[in-house]
């Protein structure tokens, strides 16, 4: 009869616990934030992925009536702030401004400290980036046929460039170049604006290149915009169609950064940001900022960005596979 009453008051006492646990992380996630948040940036300021979380802290900043303070974190092709937000206390106070590569490339390439997909859980993908293949200004092809009937016959004597190997516009063009059953060779140069400059040169022919480096050449004629990578036209660039609707509809390849905060963060808080990502980029005046980025504004569910991140791990994996660049 003892053992079975202390049972029973143990029993009592461990659910007595438990229940207060849950209330004191609900009204944590109630009361969340009570001081400043931390956005960590896995790369150096004054890029893209910078300038969309300094933009996106000052908009919840002013959502929620406290700090959110960007923290660059470079380093290792930003696995080094992956690392730390995935070790991160999961509280709120410690969110993840993350870039595909981080999560769907550099993991393929390499072996990491993190797992993209239990390690962290998605909030909202602020916005997609596009490329778009562009040509010397010179080179004899209007459009994506043209370029492609001028390439088949010259088979791995013409190049094209990238920002490096294993980046998202040297695997985009792997991938294109295997779905129209063509050859050339990569050319890989330390960043996107050395590849861009020596197509405007002359130097090598064509690259994919990021949508907000190429926008101002094509302006003034030093290059030819021939097709994009996403799925739809850009707004940007209305008139360039889609390599998709240009006979290749398995083709679309996009980069995007989104906010991401440790495992384990209270649900409830992922969803109040959630939420005022998706109210900030219904704002025209924030999605004008992002479009001068070239980026597409998106602010989807956590669910949502969940689904893409499973999707693109796959198709990016895959890329590595083509490009031959896994353990680079």
């Amino acid at each position: 009869m003892r053992s079975r009453r202390t049972y029973l008051i143990s029993l009592a006492l461990l659910m007595s616990l438990g229940s207060g646990v849950a209330a004191q992380a609900e009204t944590r996630s109630e009361t969340w934030p009570q001081k400043p948040v931390v956005i960590v940036v896995p790369f150096a300021a004054g890029g893209n992925t910078d300038g969309i979380a300094r933009m996106t802290a000052q908009r919840l900043g002013e959502a929620f009536g406290q700090q959110f303070v960007v923290e660059n974190r470079g380093g290792a092709g930003g696995t080094m702030a992956a690392d730390a937000v995935a070790r991160a206390e999961p509280d709120g106070y410690t969110l993840f401004m993350a870039a595909l590569p981080v999560i769907a490339i550099v993991p393929a390439m390499n072996k990491v400290r993190y797992n993209p997909t239990k390690d962290f859980v998605p909030i909202s993908n602020i916005g997609t980036n596009p490329f778009v293949l562009v040509v010397n200004k010179d080179l004899p092809a209007q459009d994506l046929a043209a370029f492609i009937a001028y390439v088949r016959p010259r088979a791995n004597t013409l190049s094209y460039g990238s920002a490096g190997a294993g980046s998202l516009n040297h695997l985009s063009m792997a991938l294109f170049l295997k779905v129209a059953g063509l050859e050339m060779i990569h050319v890989g140069y330390k960043g996107n604006g050395p590849a861009l400059a020596d197509v405007i040169a002359g130097h090598i022919p064509a690259m994919f290149s990021n949508l907000s480096d190429a926008l101002p050449h094509a302006a003034s004629g030093s290059v030819r915009l021939l097709a994009v990578s996403s799925e739809k036209r850009v707004l940007q660039i209305p008139d360039v169609p889609t390599v998709a609707e240009s006979g290749y509809p398995q083709f679309k390849t996009l980069t995007w950064n989104g906010l991401m905060a440790p495992a384990g963060t209270p649900r409830e808080i992922v969803d109040r940001i959630a939420g005022e990502v998706a109210r900030a980029v219904k704002d025209p005046a924030f999605a004008e900022k992002l479009s001068r980025y070239g980026v597409n504004p998106l602010g989807d569910t956590p669910e949502e960005f969940a689904t893409m991140i499973a999707s693109d791990i796959a198709l990016w994996s895959e890329a590595v596979n083509i490009a031959g660049v896994k353990g680079q």
